[in-house]
């Protein structure tokens, strides 16, 4: 069964505990000098790839040499790529490196992202929305709510991501017009994020997956800087469906919420901001929003782990190619319009929240895991240092309980117990003299 999209190349990894700092939800942990995941914690942030200074962190994408699997191959460009490459102001000169890449047709995720946002506007003046509404685009925002945050699934937008939207519409109007079968077209995605790669393998909300592979950013830049301004007019302007500046903005936070058309929004970036606003929508602090947009990356996806420019030249360029677009009515779209109200963009498998903090499946062997979890926890010093392995000092106690570790990897405890048997020698040597 495929588990996360991030690997630990242990070669690499000399136990620095960095990892284990900045991961979000205590998925990592270091034992024997090694760093290694709890499968069931990790949400696929990426917050482990930028913050290993020693490259350990290994992202899982789709190798590019994949792309003769099929007859037919539609790329689905994310947003960000646009902003990657210096000095190219009109992106049909990206259109046009993609088709002499080998691919046969173009589809842009920033125009499913205005299906999505129509959709999400129509959504919130329904009755059946419950509010605030959670974007879900993002797909590490749902499977951190369906972890750490239950009782807000209901808030989370029936809406699939936008790259999965584009792949369904694409595949659909490809085969409609070419009159080919689906199973000779291929899908692929240019992804910012690693979590993409978790979306398509193991997916969250959906059956399947329409994306057949994930190439990464970082991956695709120096191939496609080979054939930007070398490749012609051949297919220049062979782009079916153009999007807006309403869709291209979607590459920075807050730009889905500009398309949606809402004065009552929020737009979080960061994971860590991600959970502390999740956690004032839970406890009902947040009072009159409408919609809440999160992205776990800082900035938004330009700001994702994959990518090649820095995130806020990246930032900048989006927005100068966004404002020499023109500002689509989203309503008046005859596109937009044909797939608003399909299901084909709706999740159909109900999200099931995901207990990764339970300690027994037996509720009774669990309720005396907790009480000597506590009981030990008041024993460590609760600095929350690191030095064990674990990255506070409840989930050293929570390993423990668990069999997992010991109370002397506490290097304080250790210490202590060092100093206490010291003076036992000492007190030992004294007796014999005087004996």
């Amino acid at each position: 069964m495929y588990r996360h999209s991030v690997r630990i190349d242990k070669r690499k990894c000399v136990g620095c505990t960095n990892c284990i700092k900045n991961c979000p939800t205590e998925t990592i942990r270091v034992q024997n000098g090694k760093a290694y995941m709890i499968d069931e914690r990790c949400i696929d942030c990426g917050m482990c790839l930028s913050s290993c200074p020693h490259n350990a962190m290994v992202a899982v994408t789709t190798p590019l040499s994949v792309l003769g699997a099929f007859k037919y191959n539609i790329v689905v460009p994310s947003t960000t790529l646009y902003s990657q490459f210096q000095g190219v102001t009109d992106i049909r000169d990206i259109y046009a490196g993609l088709y002499a890449m080998g691919f046969d047709a173009i589809y842009e995720e920033a125009k499913a992202t205005e299906i999505l946002a129509e959709a999400m506007a129509k959504h919130i003046r329904s009755s059946e929305a419950v509010l605030p509404l959670i974007s879900s685009s993002c797909p590490v925002i749902p499977r951190l709510v369906t972890s750490l945050y239950p009782n807000l699934i209901d808030n989370l937008a029936p809406f699939i991501p936008s790259n999965e939207i584009a792949a369904r519409v694409a595949k659909e109007e490809f085969c409609e017009t070419m009159n080919v079968p689906r199973d000779e077209v291929g899908v692929y995605y240019i992804s910012p994020c690693a979590a993409e790669m978790t979306h398509i393998k193991s997916p969250l909300g959906i059956t399947k997956s329409d994306i057949n592979g994930v190439f990464a950013v970082r991956d695709v830049y120096p191939q496609l800087m080979k054939f930007i301004g070398k490749a012609g007019d051949t297919h220049m302007n062979n782009i079916a469906f153009r999007a807006g500046a309403f869709g291209l903005g979607s590459a920075v936070v807050g730009g889905l919420s500009a398309a949606v058309g809402t004065e009552h929004y929020l737009a979080v970036d960061g994971i860590c901001d991600v959970m502390q606003c999740l956690d004032e929508i839970d406890n009902e602090r947040l009072r009159g929003l409408v919609l809440v947009e999160m992205m776990a990356c800082k900035g938004g996806c330009v700001g994702g782990p994959l990518t090649f420019e820095n995130q806020f030249v990246a930032k900048n360029r989006n927005r100068r190619i966004q404002y020499s677009q023109p500002r689509l009515d989203l309503d008046g779209d005859e596109h937009v319009r044909k797939y608003v109200n399909s299901d084909m963009i709706l999740y159909d498998v109900p999200f099931e929240p995901r207990n990764i903090l339970k300690l027994s499946d037996d509720v009774v062997e669990a309720m005396r895991m907790m009480d000597r979890l506590e009981e030990i926890n008041r024993r460590l010093p609760g600095l929350d240092c690191g030095s064990c392995g674990s990255p506070t000092c409840r989930t050293l106690a929570e390993d423990i309980v668990k069999g997992q570790a010991v109370e002397m990897d506490c290097i304080f405890k250790l210490r202590d117990k060092v100093r206490q048997m010291a003076q036992e020698m000492v007190d030992l040597a004294s007796a014999q003299k005087r004996g």
